[in-house]
């Protein structure tokens, strides 16, 4: 594969307490294969040894650059550090995941081989207090409208992240399964690799841990911010009870007119 210093990959870690596991984190992203790579932390207000960590870092490896901001959330740190970010292809990381060596390298060639592409990603695995393959859904446009199956650190161009706006402060969780949504709502390609490329940590900190029960106020969200996606994809808002959301509206449309 012929790469250019032109095409430099932003590897983006939002980091909030997170001084037990961010260093194996930037050193799993430092172990890639691919050449032309920079690091972006944003210690997102962290009251743990988080900054002692970080700065350890950025003295041994002059390919990562750090920033501190008052703690407003994910997302924030996230739209923050792309933002200072010089690199013509994104991947999100979080502080505690994992990738293999490989690949950011088969991301980029798929991406720089077809304008298509707008999202690569590979399969994932579970580790800590929960282990075994992530089993994700095969990803279509319409499943997209009513669930996530693309974790968070996909790979995409940063001029398709500057078209969306970036991800949603306001959504309390699956911020990313917003920013799929505004990237991909009005075509493109997603590409799945064969290879296994991530490993989540699960812990009792964790996003898919610390997140639960905030459905209904992600749903709503969701609704309103892709009204026209949603109604395309589903016939009609996304419900609650997200599985069944084609049906319910199918026989409210039905009703409707049946009884108009």
């Amino acid at each position: 594969m012929t790469v250019a210093k032109e095409d430099i990959v932003s590897i983006i870690i939002p980091a909030y307490n997170a001084e037990i596991y961010l260093e194996e984190t930037v050193n799993s992203a430092l172990a890639s294969s691919y050449p032309f790579l920079e690091i972006v932390i944003v210690n997102d207000g962290s009251t743990d040894n988080t900054q002692r960590v970080i700065e350890k870092i950025i003295l041994q490896h002059p390919q990562v650059k750090a920033f501190l901001q008052k703690n407003q959330g994910v997302s924030v740190a996230r739209n923050f550090a792309i933002a200072q970010s010089t690199g013509k292809y994104i991947l999100p990381l979080d502080a505690d995941d994992l990738i293999s060596s490989n690949y950011i390298e088969k991301a980029v060639k798929i991406l720089s081989l077809n304008e298509r592409v707008k999202v690569v990603y590979g399969k994932a695995e579970f580790f800590g207090t929960r282990t075994g393959d992530w089993n994700l859904p095969t990803f279509s446009i319409r499943l997209l409208a009513r669930k996530n199956m693309i974790y968070v650190s996909a790979i995409f161009r940063k001029t398709d992240f500057d078209k969306t706006g970036g991800y949603c402060p306001s959504m309390p969780s699956l911020e990313d399964w917003d920013l799929w949504i505004s990237i991909l709502k009005n075509g493109g390609e997603v590409v799945c690799l064969t290879e296994k490329c991530f490993f989540y940590r699960v812990h009792e900190k964790s996003s898919r841990v610390a997140t639960r029960g905030l459905k209904k106020k992600m749903i709503d969200i969701i609704n309103e911010r892709h009204k026209i996606f949603i109604y395309r994809e589903l016939g009609g808002k996304l419900h609650y009870n997200r599985t069944w959301s084609r049906f319910f509206n199918f026989f409210i449309h039905f009703f409707k007119r049946n009884n108009g």
